[in-house]
């Protein structure tokens, strides 16, 4: 059987399995098994305008989409998801280019790999799945692709939680050493092809062997992430996502800002202890002084575990998410402000 016809059918028990023996810890390690083996999902490519999107499914009830970031795939949240299906219908999507989604043609502007145009053909995603509304979690870029959708789809996304980033306007407006040093895959992938595209297809595995890329899985789990990083047409995607976030991405977000549109739904930011967002911007009042800038209300905290802490901390973010998910929404704007996060603090 094919490798990835295999692993698409897989169960989160056996995902469990895999990851069993990188942990450090047998007992926790046997708590997320236990709790994998009462949940499966079901895998689907969904038709959209000019591309295909590939989906793991969980549970049943009102929806939640989650979207992973760089340089992950939907695998991400093989942990997560399950701890939230109990309750919700859990839709975990490739983005364009990563896994096993479609690959679709860019532009010399960028634009099809905007986080506008990603955005745009998830809220698709979820139409042809059947859920006009639903709660929306990103991670890395496919945060920036979620705060996206929130500004541009304000009657779709009822509530927001976005993972370890900041607006990307905000991000290189307040770009340094610091920034440039860390935030390698910035500076990097959003360099003219083919020079990043060469480089990642040189060295797949290499993606995975530093603090954006790191973390604890077992090889079946490594090789299906690289496996992205060895096909030509997908590192040309992954390199188009990070030049348009360099340019036309900056547009969007500066008309945002400069016309004071706003997130008005509920919104969770959580970030990494002593990483750089938790580090970089005292100033700001770090990034939720910055995300508060841009949504009404924003609340949040930092997370034991790395940039990847909803793969390496899975108990508390679930935590936290679900308190998000079962707090009750205010009733009228003004009243979003702060009233939420009392709810679950």
């Amino acid at each position: 059987m094919e490798r990835r016809t295999f692993l698409g059918g897989l169960t989160a028990a056996s995902f469990g399995v895999t990851r069993e023996n990188s942990f450090t810890d047998p007992s926790q390690a046997q708590t997320r098994v236990s709790l994998a083996r009462q949940d499966s999902f079901k895998t689907s490519q969904v038709e959209v305008s000019g591309n295909t999107i590939f989906v793991r499914r969980y549970g049943n009830g009102p929806a939640i989409l989650m979207v992973h970031g760089f340089p992950r795939t939907s695998l991400m949240w093989r942990f997560l998801a399950p701890k939230l299906a109990d309750n919700h219908t859990v839709i975990c999507v490739d983005l364009r280019a990563y896994g096993r989604s479609g690959i679709a043609a860019s532009a010399g502007d960028h634009f099809p790999y905007s986080k506008r145009a990603m955005a745009k053909e998830l809220v698709e995603v979820m139409d042809k799945l059947c859920f006009p509304t639903f709660t929306l979690i990103g991670h890395d870029r496919g945060g920036r692709v979620s705060y996206r959708m929130a500004l541009d789809y304000p009657k779709k996304v009822e509530r927001l939680a976005v993972f370890d980033v900041i607006p990307i306007l905000e991000a290189w407006s307040r770009s340094d050493a610091r920034f440039t040093q860390t935030y390698w895959p910035w500076i990097l992938l959003s360099q003219k092809e083919p020079l990043p595209e060469k480089y990642l297809l040189g060295a797949p595995e290499a993606v995975f062997h530093n603090p954006f890329g790191q973390g604890s899985f077992g090889p079946e789990i490594l090789e299906e992430y690289v496996s992205t990083y060895r096909d030509q047409a997908r590192v040309n995607g992954i390199c188009e996502e990070y030049r348009a976030a360099a340019t036309i991405d900056i547009e969007h977000d500066r008309a945002d800002k400069e016309a004071s549109k706003k997130i008005e739904c509920p919104m969770l930011h959580l970030r990494a202890e002593d990483g750089p967002l938790d580090t970089f911007y005292a100033k700001d009042e770090g990034p939720l002084g910055i995300w508060r800038q841009w949504a009404l209300g924003a609340q949040g905290q930092a997370m034991k575990g790395g940039h990847f802490f909803p793969e390496e901390n899975l108990d508390d973010t679930a935590v936290l998410v679900k308190k998000f998910l079962s707090a009750l929404r205010p009733a009228s704007r003004k009243e979003r402000k702060n009233i939420w996060w009392h709810g679950i603090a």
